[in-house]
């Protein structure tokens, strides 16, 4: 049994930041739909009591995305009380799966004995990880991406399986760290010691917990100088929206803006981009609760691209502003050139992605034969 009072202790060092130090400048309310409605950090930490449930929900609210903190000038993380009052509200067993039924099947789903595999084969070290979205969206796409990988890694292995990020930002601590923490556990023990990810969240999860795992993206690995079939000289003007996840990831933002430019095309930068990122709108699953909020984000982000083609790297990223704008995964700008330069792309959607994700596994099982399978 827990004292009353130590389930807050988590919390407690960042409230007291926040109310000896926040000046209440405005610089994390500025794009921020959910410190527009509620106020500053000061202002929520004053009126909210974080040991009841009813004021702890409010933290669905928050998309998680980390400008609030990427902004402050006094170097403070009003994010980490959202994502430590989720944990509090699961851990009081006042969460309601139901309002997140969609998101939590589809983790489900991923980390399921039908859609997972691992391909690890002899003398494996890296193993290249796409993620849930990618894999059933652009099957086609990942594969290709697979083998230019073997080019230069020719022992790599494959995983399909799911981080559990919904999980992880829903505040079910617990549970996310029982499955992710036997994944990891599991790549160790087979000798894995550097991941590949597809997926910008995929690499905030290895990060953060992925122990000695080393973890990289996709993109600081692809080369399109000699890639067949890339058209040259597009003559396109192209803004680039980078995933909260990697937001301060500089040598991912510089990855991608390589590849586009040795594609041929001209970026131009956004006023919030790399560190200072917005959200899409997807982040923290805010919009299975409060849509409003979900929607003011992307509209900031449409707003902003002033009708310039968006580029991204993250397939939720994608889909999500594509509901209110022309937006290209760059996946699709190096594997699918000519749909994208025709604007024809398509990205399969529900129910059809769960079918791509066997198929795709299939096409995996046939191509690698590994070593050991997980049980």
């Amino acid at each position: 049994m827990r004292t009353p009072g130590t389930e807050l202790l988590p919390l407690i060092p960042y409230l007291q930041d926040i109310r000896e130090r926040c000046t209440e400048c405005g610089a994390c309310m500025k794009s921020c739909s959910f410190l527009g409605h509620y106020g500053t950090p000061k202002a929520i930490v004053a009126c909210y009591d974080f040991t009841l449930p009813s004021h702890q929900v409010i933290a669905y609210e928050c998309s998680l995305c980390g400008l609030c903190t990427a902004v402050c000038p006094e170097g403070l993380d009003p994010s980490r009380i959202f994502i430590e009052s989720r944990r509090l509200f699961v851990d009081g067993g006042n969460f309601t799966a139901s309002a997140y039924k969609a998101i939590l099947g589809y983790e489900k789903c991923g980390i399921s004995s039908l859609y997972s595999w691992y391909g690890i084969p002899e003398g494996c070290d890296t193993v290249f990880f796409p993620g849930c979205s990618l894999s059933g969206t652009r099957p086609e796409v990942v594969f290709r991406m697979f083998r230019d990988l073997r080019k230069n890694i020719p022992t790599l292995g494959v995983v399909l399986d799911c981080c559990t990020k919904p999980s992880h930002d829903l505040g079910r601590q617990k549970y996310f760290e029982s499955v992710f923490g036997k994944m990891a556990a599991f790549l160790s023990c087979q000798g894995i010691k550097k991941v590949v990810v597809a997926c910008p969240s995929c690499f905030k999860i290895f990060q953060q917990y992925g122990n000695s795992i080393s973890v990289s993206t996709l993109y600081e690995h692809l080369d399109v100088s000699n890639h067949d079939g890339q058209p040259r000289n597009w003559d396109w003007e192209v803004s680039v929206h980078d995933p909260c996840a990697v937001r301060d990831e500089t040598s991912v933002h510089q990855a991608v803006r390589g590849l586009l430019h040795g594609l041929g095309l001209k970026v131009t930068e956004m006023q919030y981009s790399g560190r200072h990122t917005i959200c899409c709108g997807q982040g923290g699953m805010v919009g299975f609760v409060k849509p409003r909020l979900a929607r003011a984000w992307s509209a900031i982000r449409r707003q902003e691209s002033e009708g310039i083609p968006m580029v991204t790297y993250c397939a939720g990223c994608t889909g999500f502003l594509s509901q209110v704008m022309p937006v290209i995964h760059i996946a699709d700008l190096i594997y699918r050139p000519e749909a994208v330069k025709n604007g024809n792309v398509l990205a399969a959607r529900a129910p059809f992605t769960y079918l791509n994700r066997l198929m795709l596994k299939l096409r995996f099982k046939n191509e690698i034969t590994p070593k050991t399978g997980r049980i």
